[in-house]
């Protein structure tokens, strides 16, 4: 969500290996999520290509972490 904040692109060219890596997990673990998050009509997934479908749902689901992060880019004037 970081790049559409930054872009305001809601098309992310993101492979499942390079989220994998990205955030020191299993690629079957982006996979799984990648499917929750599809079947919640929140993002679309084709080869290579994350579509955000429902940012507002999206935020919600999301860990604390992200807002306070966002907050924090905000209060530095990074974006």
């Amino acid at each position: 969500m970081v790049n559409q904040d930054r872009t305001d692109h809601h098309q992310l060219p993101l492979t499942h290996e390079f989220l994998a890596r990205m955030l020191g997990v299993n690629r079957s673990t982006v996979s799984l999520t990648a499917a929750t998050l599809q079947r919640g009509g929140m993002v679309r997934y084709t080869r290579g290509k994350f579509t955000i479908l429902d940012r507002k749902r999206l935020d919600e689901v999301a860990c604390d972490c992200y807002r306070i992060v966002n907050e924090q880019y905000k209060r530095l004037g990074v974006f």
